[in-house]
């Protein structure tokens, strides 16, 4: 039986009054959870749904459907909802689906008339809307694909990932198995459940440790899609629900410490993890100062999510943790990070993983003499200026994106002797707080990773506009194709108005 299924049917037995999840509006118990799965697994059953989309903002119904898709070996795919239209019907069709399950059906049937919309229904008082689509091309699906996550990658279109029970279950069980559990303690869930990461190491490993899981819809937490965050409101849920463990992005943990120094009282917290992308040790550092119990972990989707993880009893400021007990890590000779253990079965659509060993990450990293694992950055982003040095952009972002001015930044300086920096500002802040952010960076920079120059962005970079990936990566691509023109008119002598030369030397 699939491990967090019974964990949940055992918390259902032995302490059956016991919350599980809480959303907007409704607590349910482990002992209605446990019903309420079984009922969806029986109404899948008698529908024969089989390949399942799920287009559903955060709630407890969308955990039941999830989890009824487990008991079932139904194979669900979660679609987020800020997907582009387009990103959404790449999904939809790729994966061959014939059933979405949503709670927006006039989204959906806008993009697809063809489509059948089915009778309204209530899972604990939410409505929903069933989807059938008449399937019309064969799919290539590896074996044992439980869940297929899509990945924004380095293009516009999604790419799927298939994951078995087994990947899933083993991270799942991992992160429970390192982290403790106190009396009082809930998991609140600020990332969409659609993202690998919250789906996995808030839901199942909360389920698995039978603490309450709170899952406020995205209206509640003040988000609409990843436009606009109102981070105020965010923030203050972690006080009103009290929680003790919540999952963050790097950008929204520097929201966060803003957040902390202007008065919010987050004592109740014991565990921060924060993922998806690189982390500067000086924002660590400054979370340390405000008693913050952060830290930083790796993963990826093809290995299910997390690979590796800060824990209280195991921590080390810079690195991303040690790895998972179920994986192991090591390093090939041009230190890229390989792991070994369950991982993905295969790209949707394409041959399916052959077993190798080691599945080589992209990841650039070393082990430390204590286990401990360090990234220091994305192989295929290294660039080379015109003087032969090698630099991960990463490496200078994490630095930048840690001053308060800036909100988000992409460096370039591929074949240049210099390199720029294209700036989000933060709400509010002045062309001179950038300016003085960017000449503090430098001075803890060598020469040749310095930022000579730097160019403010038309737009925050988003997954809505193609220049951001869903787990706070920018797209390098799609940055560079939108701002070419500009950033090529910074190494030009002529000055214009999109420009800010930072004070000091260059290389």
């Amino acid at each position: 039986m699939n491990p967090v299924l019974k964990a949940v049917a055992s918390h259902a037995k032995s302490r059956p009054d016991a919350i599980a999840l809480q959303g907007d509006s409704i607590s349910i118990s482990y002992y209605s959870l446990n019903q309420e799965i079984t009922n969806a697994r029986q109404c899948m059953q008698r529908n024969d749904l089989r390949r399942i989309g799920l287009l559903m903002d955060n709630s407890p119904a969308w955990a039941v459907i999830d989890l009824a898709a487990l008991s079932n070996n139904s194979m669900l795919v979660p679609l987020a909802s800020f997907f582009s239209d387009q990103q959404l019907l790449h999904a939809i069709d790729s994966a061959s689906l014939d059933t979405i399950i949503t709670d927006d059906p006039g989204r959906l049937m806008k993009l697809m008339p063809h489509a059948t919309l089915r009778p309204r229904a209530r899972i604990l008082g939410q409505n929903m809307w069933h989807i059938s689509i008449p399937v019309s091309r064969n799919y290539q699906l590896p074996g044992n694909t439980t869940k297929i996550t899509f990945t924004s990658g380095t293009t516009g279109t999604p790419k799927g990932v298939c994951l078995s029970a087994d990947a899933i279950n083993s991270v799942a069980l991992s992160l429970a198995d390192i982290t403790t559990v106190e009396k009082g303690d809930r998991h609140l869930s600020l990332l969409p459940l659609p993202v690998l990461l919250e789906n996995i190491a808030g839901l199942y490993v909360a389920l698995l440790r039978g603490v309450p899981c709170v899952l406020p819809s995205s209206s509640a937490l003040g988000s609409q899609g990843s436009r606009t965050i109102d981070f105020s409101r965010l923030f203050s849920a972690i006080k009103t629900h009290q929680a003790t463990s919540i999952i963050l992005l790097p950008e929204m943990l520097q929201a966060l410490l803003t957040t902390v120094e202007q008065g919010l009282d987050l004592s109740n917290l014991r565990f921060i993890a924060v993922g998806g992308a690189s982390v500067s040790p000086a924002l660590l550092k400054k979370a340390e100062s405000l008693d913050l119990p952060v830290y930083e972990g790796y993963g990826l989707s093809e290995c299910a999510s997390v690979v590796a993880v800060n824990a209280p009893e195991a921590v080390r400021r810079g690195s991303v943790g040690k790895p998972l007990p179920h994986v192991k890590v090591s390093t090939s000779t041009d230190n890229e990070i390989l792991v070994s253990g369950p991982a993905y079965t295969g790209y949707l659509n394409e041959t399916s993983r052959t077993g190798d060993k080691y599945l080589a990450t992209g990841d650039l990293g070393y082990l430390d003499e204590d286990g401990y694992l360090y990234i220091t950055g994305r192989k295929k982003n290294v660039f080379i200026t015109s003087f032969g040095r090698n630099i991960s952009p990463e490496w200078i972002e994490r630095e930048i994106q840690a001053q308060p001015a800036i909100a988000q930044v992409a460096v370039f300086g591929e074949s240049r002797p210099w390199n720029i920096a294209l700036v989000v500002p933060s709400p509010g802040a002045t062309i001179k707080e950038i300016d003085e952010a960017i000449k503090m960076v430098n001075l803890t920079l060598p020469d040749y990773a310095r930022v000579s120059k730097w160019l403010t962005a038309d737009e925050a970079f988003t997954p809505e506009n193609g220049q951001y990936t869903i787990n706070g990566r920018p797209r390098r691509e799609a940055i560079w194709i939108s701002y070419v023109d500009q950033i090529n008119q910074l190494y030009e002598p002529i000055e214009t108005k999109y420009q800010y030369e930072v004070t000091g030397d260059r290389q």
